[in-house]
């Protein structure tokens, strides 16, 4: 890094003394990075039909686990906060509503943690 530069390379994540903006940057880089990863795995697993129908079979078989199940858990988190945030930096973004990021914030908290909550009911309750 060059001196006057400002900040460290690894100073564009930390977001701890700042402000909830921060936090939920951070965070969209996160589950950015997870859901980019699950595309990768989602299409090996794809890969398993080409090896007939006992492989499929024996994948679904793991797939029905509750480890696997709370990783789904997970994906919904990821899908759901990555999705919310996006649309409210949409809108603050836009100038649709720039003066109520915070309140933007805490609306689709709610919102999201109450799709995950029935989600995480629907899946678990499968196990």
């Amino acid at each position: 890094m060059r001196k006057g530069i400002g900040v460290a390379p690894s100073g564009w994540f930390d977001p701890r003394g700042r402000a909830i903006g921060s936090w939920a940057f951070a965070a969209n880089r996160i589950t950015g990075l997870g859901l980019v990863f699950y595309l990768y795995l989602h299409l090996g697993v794809l890969s398993i039909l080409l090896v007939g129908k006992s492989g499929w079979n024996d994948f679904v078989a793991l797939a029905t686990n509750i480890v696997f199940l709370g990783l789904d858990v997970l994906l919904l988190f990821g899908v759901l906060f990555h999705g919310l945030n996006g649309v409210r930096v949409a809108l603050v973004g836009t100038g649709i509503v720039p003066d109520r990021q915070k309140a933007l914030f805490w609306a689709f908290s709610v919102i999201g943690t109450l799709t995950l909550a029935y989600g995480a009911f629907r899946i678990l309750g499968r196990a």
